[in-house]
């Protein structure tokens, strides 16, 4: 099937088999889609927790008013935005440098252009263009999943808050800004039967 035969057999997975795993190969795929995910210039201000524990999945389910998705999926990806630092910068410009093989100097204007997008940011500024390099990687994570066959769930009904709490995130710089559940749907799931609603196209393209 194509993609797009692919997103069309995909929903938001209400109810998951929770006897069912994802194998590792599939699940090492769709980390690998995630990882290739495009960010703006190329920062990727944010960490991807991939979650199995069962008693720190318990406590999240709390935190995300119970939906059953948070314990009953194979795995919980959690996407936590980083609020980038000038020593961010430079890392990513080291990076860069060592992976193409060339002078660090030769990067200086880009390095440039990358510290002002930092600095001129405030905090709160950062935060948000963190958060939007997030969402466009969990699209990426539907997309991938659904080529595999793995059903998915996106959520933002938890509490970034205890969230951040129970997986330690504040000290290391972060905020869980929105999750993901993955694994297979159960049977008896209703949603799998309803038919997919969306904008008709002429609602929703704009053509100029």
């Amino acid at each position: 099937m194509s993609l797009v035969d692919k997103l069309k057999w995909r929903y938001a997975t209400k109810k998951f088999d929770s006897t069912k795993k994802i194998a590792a190969d599939k699940l090492e795929y769709i980390l690998e889609a995630i990882q290739l995910a495009p960010t703006s210039i190329g920062l990727q201000q944010f960490k991807v927790l991939v979650i199995e524990d069962e008693s720190i999945r318990a406590r999240l389910r709390e935190a995300a008013f119970g939906q059953p998705q948070v314990t009953d999926a194979s795995h919980l990806i959690v996407f936590a935005a980083e609020i980038l630092t000038p020593e961010h910068g430079k890392k990513y410009i080291d990076h860069v440098a060592a992976t193409r093989n060339v002078e660090r100097a030769t990067l200086s204007g880009f390095e440039d252009m990358v510290q002002g997008a930092i600095t001129g940011r405030t905090p709160e500024q950062l935060l948000v263009w963190a958060q939007k390099q997030a969402y466009i990687a969990l699209g990426v994570l539907i997309a991938a999943a659904s080529e595999q066959e793995v059903d998915s769930a996106p959520m933002e009904g938890f509490n970034p808050a205890k969230f951040d709490e129970i997986l330690g995130l504040t000290e290391k710089g972060l905020t869980a800004t929105v999750i993901a559940g993955i694994g297979y749907r159960a049977d008896d799931d209703p949603n799998s039967k309803l038919k997919k609603v969306r904008k008709h196209k002429d609602d929703m393209f704009i053509r100029i």
